[in-house]
């Protein structure tokens, strides 16, 4: 039996890091780049026609940049799966890419391993996000009011935090996904925010959980 290929499409401006990044993946033996593109309109050209399990974009690229590529693709598809990879000067745009609803987000000089990592966190439906990255976010967010939690609450985010999805959280705390969904719409409601990425960046920031 063939093993199931996740499609991928790698969207930078500069060549030898596209062609770098694809010898990396290509040595997963699950992944196969089918498309590497050099700005964001040719990535948004080209998702419809490859229809990709993930996207591996940077966020400065000529042409539409990656904070609106990823905003005009995840309108479409909210399902869409994004991994953002830049450098560490980049922090100033990361909660605008959150906000749009990617997966996650890390460094160029993060080494093969987180990479990898990553791209096998994310396809499994989980978000990933480099920690120094993480603590920049949280050290630069304004505080918000206090908010009022639920216990229940208090302890399906702490669960959030740690990368679970709504259905292994319900066999974890013996409730239907469907109640784990709700909490997770109260959450996101009570808090302001958008998409359980920046829930995550907003229960550190303010001391909602412990921190990392």
């Amino acid at each position: 039996m063939t093993k199931k290929k996740y499609k991928v499409i790698i969207a930078d401006d500069h060549t030898l890091f596209r062609q770098g990044l694809k010898l990396i993946l290509e040595d997963m033996d699950d992944i196969k780049v089918v498309a590497d593109v050099a700005n964001g309109k040719e990535l948004i050209q080209i998702v419809s026609v490859e229809e990709p399990d993930l996207i591996i974009m940077d966020i400065n690229m000529p042409v539409v940049n990656g904070i609106e590529a990823s905003k005009i693709l995840l309108h479409d598809n909210p399902e869409l799966k994004i991994l953002v990879i830049s450098m560490y000067g980049d922090e100033q745009y990361y909660n605008s890419v959150i906000e749009n609803g990617v997966r996650g987000f890390i460094l160029k000089d993060a080494d093969n391993s987180e990479l990898r990592t990553a791209v096998k966190m994310i396809l499994n439906g989980k978000s990933y996000f480099s920690q120094d990255l993480l603590l920049k976010l949280i050290r630069n967010r304004q505080a918000t009011p206090k908010i009022v939690l639920t216990a229940r609450e208090k302890e399906i985010l702490g669960l959030i935090c740690e990368g679970l999805s709504s259905s292994e959280i319900a066999e974890k705390i013996f409730l239907s996904e469907r109640t784990i969904e709700n909490h997770r719409a109260n959450l996101l409601d009570k808090t302001g925010c958008r998409n359980s990425l920046s829930l995550v960046i907003f229960a550190l920031r303010n001391n909602l959980i412990d921190k990392p």
